[in-house]
């Protein structure tokens, strides 16, 4: 017979967590219910929407599809913890001018995403950018004005790079 509870301890955020919870108990549950970090949203719960994304071990994943259970060991990022750090600030700003966040559901899991394709460096076309936010929806936007914030973030880093390279 399987444990219907079980201890893990995972690094969320920066923080060590130790916790004794469900066996069945997905990973964006447990952050939002026993953690109370609910920037990542429960949309479909079927890994289809994107709105639960989270970085796991650095791996961009849906917190829907994976079990709590799973993530004993690991390191978990949230979109609380990547916005608290200020890696992101100029895509929020970004996202903010370009009114590519309206009603802010699926914003968490868009920046997640975004930031992992503009931590490749870089600027990504406009079609790169298409292609790599597709698995995270968006009901409000069109998505034209998310690709516009996330490419106008990706020419102002490149530019800040070739700045402080001493290039023009």
């Amino acid at each position: 017979m399987t444990e219907r509870f079980l201890d893990i301890g995972l690094r969320v955020n920066g923080e060590d967590v130790r916790e004794r919870i469900e066996a069945r108990k997905t990973l964006v549950d447990f952050l939002r219910d026993d953690l109370g970090l609910t920037g990542s949203h429960i949309g479909c719960e079927q890994g289809v929407c994107g709105a639960c994304t989270v970085r796991l071990d650095g791996a961009v994943v849906r917190g829907c599809l994976v079990l709590a259970v799973q993530c004993d060991g690991a390191a978990v990022e949230t979109i609380e913890g990547i916005s608290d750090s200020g890696a992101i600030a100029d895509l929020q700003d970004a996202f903010q001018r370009r009114n590519a966040l309206q009603c802010g559901f699926c914003t968490p899991g868009m920046l997640i995403g975004a930031q992992h394709l503009l931590s490749r460096g870089g600027v990504p076309s406009r079609d790169a950018i298409r292609e790599h936010i597709a698995g995270n929806y968006c009901r409000c936007t069109g998505y034209q004005a998310i690709v516009d914030a996330i490419e106008s973030t990706a020419t102002a880093r490149a530019a800040a790079r070739a700045e402080k390279a001493g290039r023009p």
